[in-house]
């Protein structure tokens, strides 16, 4: 009788979806005035699988996007981009200047000390889907990567 629970129990963590374990490393957010209207996050992500960061989302903007900055002609451009391919044992960093998810339409000022809620949906190689809730302390408005304020020489 036993062999018949067993059985079935087996299938059942056979066929369960093997999502990628996706690991999320000091993730920020920098700080805005009070009129500005998008603002950046930043963080690290490894993934133990083959997966791909597709979409994110957040209750303090109204769009959310995963953008890439790209040097073009000797001009820096911004742009959105379909997803982010997270390869298996390799970390992928989203900092300012590079990939990072754009905050835009922002329903208010986002304040230093504060922490932005995020939701990072991730796609594993079978297109089974996964979310993953961050909470993104905010550093201040010159913060660069790392989350330290940029020192500027004197002129």
């Amino acid at each position: 009788m036993k062999k018949f629970v067993l059985v079935p129990l087996v299938a059942m963590f056979l066929s369960a979806p093997a999502f990628a374990d996706v690991t999320v490393g000091d993730p920020w957010v920098r700080a805005t005035v009070p009129s500005q209207r998008a603002t950046g996050a930043f963080m690290q992500l490894t993934s133990d699988a083959n997966a791909r960061l597709v979409s994110a989302r957040s209750p303090v903007a109204g769009v959310v996007e995963i953008h890439e900055m790209v040097m073009d002609g000797g001009v820096m451009k911004m742009s959105p981009i379909g997803g982010l391919d997270l390869p298996a044992g390799k970390a992928v960093e989203l900092k300012p200047g590079g990939y990072h998810v754009m905050l835009m339409e922002l329903k208010g000022q986002v304040k230093e000390g504060d922490k932005v809620p995020l939701t990072l949906v991730i796609e594993g190689k079978d297109g089974k889907r996964q979310t993953l809730e961050v909470a993104a302390p905010v550093r201040p408005l010159n913060a660069a990567a790392g989350g330290k304020p940029m020192e500027h020489g004197k002129h």
